[in-house]
């Protein structure tokens, strides 16, 4: 059975794989024009410049599907970034990502929400006394209100038990019940979903 990892990575390395076909093939023909022959007689050109052609059109058409300068400005993009592990680089990576989308659709002059769900051991990414970016998270929360950060209650309920003591949340995050089923209920809405 696969996994919520196993079905993002395999997204991922086609999404990859996608881009970098796209990106040679533009590298390689920047613009295509047909010649005289093709455009006034196609079916008379050799097939190998009929086949040619048509694999350019295949790959002019796959770039223009990754972004679509038609589609309506009002669109809202929502992404989720999953932290669940107790690693201050990939708390960081996810910090990076999600300025870095921010940034991208504000370039664009379209609205996106961000919010960043932790579980697991990754709630100490927003645990008030645990937390190695605490101070980019409270930076974060004046400079992009289009990123939220939502603590697994689970977590922090088996954290306390554990632990013996009360485990504090930052204020910049909001406590959910569970973060998988956050996670979960979210892509079920249409969000996109990233584990960094």
């Amino acid at each position: 059975m696969f996994n919520f990892e196993s079905i993002a990575k395999f997204v991922a390395i086609g999404a990859v794989a996608v881009l970098a076909s796209t990106s040679l093939a533009v590298a390689q023909h920047k613009y295509w024009a047909p010649n005289e022959q093709s455009a006034t007689d196609g079916a008379s050109a050799p097939k190998s410049q009929r086949s040619r052609a048509a694999a350019e059109m295949r790959k002019r058409s796959a770039y223009a599907r990754m972004h679509d300068p038609a589609e309506p400005k009002g669109k809202e993009h929502r992404l989720i970034l999953q932290v669940n592990s107790n690693d201050p680089a990939a708390m960081n990576l996810t910090l990076n990502n999600a300025t870095n989308v921010a940034e991208y659709y504000k370039g664009l002059g379209e609205k996106v929400k961000i919010e960043v769900v932790t579980f697991g051991p990754g709630l100490h990414m927003l645990r008030e006394d645990t937390s190695p970016v605490k101070a980019r998270i409270e930076e974060m929360a004046l400079s992009s209100p289009e990123v939220s950060f939502k603590a697994c209650g689970n977590t922090q309920e088996k954290m306390q038990k554990a632990e013996n003591k009360s485990i504090p949340i930052i204020k910049q995050a909001d406590v959910v019940k569970s973060g998988v089923v956050r996670v979960m209920e979210l892509q079920e809405k249409g969000w996109a979903y990233v584990k960094p």
